[in-house]
């Protein structure tokens, strides 16, 4: 579809975030069409050093984190700054923010204050922990909550607990972020009023490892017998073939009788307790171990045409390298390349939604620090000398 201005056309968000989770629901909204002012101190965000091989504050998750947004440079801690920040406030239909409580009160970007000068304001405080608990003023990063959620120690299995090697946590909640910004907006739609919205990292994260982690605890009363046994099996992973590795996941009776068929085996096959998902469940160390074997002895583009003639989904374990040349991701469009004015051209990966009326706008890279700074000031009747702001950055 060619681009549009996009389903979240007309709305302003002013984010005030860092790092990752913030950033992230703020670079969604902006692929949305959204217009998107980063507002950043004088320091910038700290991701911008990140493998920041050229020192123009443009790393690479700087620019994939941030692209069609705007920098804004203000001083929150001077008189100017500040009244800058309520200028935006006054003409925004969201504020994000990712400060713990007292800092967010300290600096006047607490629900209370901006809902007072702007009541139809969208305010949603992206937090490490529900301002209701006795860890609310705790600092809070991915790796922190991957251990306090239970996540590190599912991920690790019986061993030692492991981080998954991605920041989850920051992508999960900012996801979860997003949907419970967009909720807000549509009940201001009908009430006509703002209002203030937690999304706190620990309790998003420990509600959606429970989902299926939770176990038998479900039943009030009970305790132990958490977890699910099949992600828990230790057989559970990417299996070798004779010249490769394949992510293979029989699951559905169907998919078990036509393995069972494709490997020889009839008399699992005939096997009542193997008939359903509970005795396969009880038995899936040995169903795993048995796929593992079976695997191993013959080459990847066998298995491959097989099982997708039996509808097993089964796919090759790809590199982030090959991605890049993944033909599926070709044929849907899904990198585009974007010209920055300092960094020349960028590869990105497109929003994977797509919209059959509204489209998708396409952004802008990445600013450079501070580079709206006058343009924004100016559209809100102010110079960077009132707001006492550098406009370079």
């Amino acid at each position: 579809m060619p681009p549009s201005p996009g389903p979240l056309a007309g709305l302003t968000v002013v984010e005030l975030t860092s790092t990752f989770l913030g950033p992230y629901c703020a670079v969604l909204m902006a692929q949305l069409g959204a217009r998107v002012v980063k507002v950043e101190p004088p320091a910038g965000d700290i991701i911008r050093g990140v493998a920041d091989e050229r020192g123009t504050g443009l790393g690479p998750a700087f620019l994939t984190f941030n692209r069609g947004k705007e920098s804004v440079v203000l001083d929150l801690t001077t008189p100017a700054g500040r009244a800058a920040l309520d200028r935006l406030v006054d003409g925004a239909d969201v504020l994000l923010h990712n400060m713990r409580p007292r800092a967010a009160a300290r600096l006047g970007v607490d629900a209370d204050t901006v809902l007072a000068r702007n009541p139809r304001i969208v305010h949603c405080a992206a937090v490490g922990y529900g301002s209701a608990g006795p860890y609310r003023d705790e600092p809070a990063y991915d790796d922190v909550v991957q251990g306090v959620s239970g996540l590190a120690a599912v991920q690790g299995g019986s061993g030692d607990p492991q981080y998954v090697r991605t920041q989850v946590v920051d992508k999960t909640v900012g996801v979860m972020a997003l949907a419970a910004v967009l909720a807000a907006l549509h009940e201001r739609s009908v009430s006509g009023v703002g209002q203030a919205v937690e999304v706190p990292m620990f309790e998003s994260m420990a509600s959606f490892l429970l989902m299926e982690q939770q176990g038998g605890r479900v039943y009030a009363g009970r305790t132990g017998g958490t977890g699910y046994a099949r992600t828990a099996s230790p057989h559970r992973r990417p299996h070798r073939t004779a010249d490769g590795v394949l992510a293979v996941l029989l699951y559905t009776d169907a998919h078990w009788r036509e393995f069972f068929a494709l490997v020889g085996r009839d008399d699992l096959a005939a096997d009542p307790e193997l008939a359903g998902i509970g005795g396969r469940t009880r038995r899936i160390d040995e169903l795993y171990r048995l796929v593992d074997e079976e695997l191993a002895r013959r080459p990847t583009a066998y298995w491959l045409a097989e099982l997708h003639a039996r509808h097993v989904p089964a796919m090759p374990v790809h590199t982030v390298e090959d991605l890049f040349t993944d033909e599926h991701l070709a044929a849907v469009g899904f990198f585009e390349t974007v010209e920055h004015p300092t960094e020349g051209p960028l590869v990105h990966a497109r929003l994977p939604w797509t919209f059959s009326r509204s489209g998708t706008p396409q952004v802008p890279a990445a600013p450079a620090l501070g580079q709206h700074t006058a343009e924004v000031l100016r559209r809100l009747g102010l110079s960077p000398e009132e707001a006492d702001a550098d406009p370079a950055g």
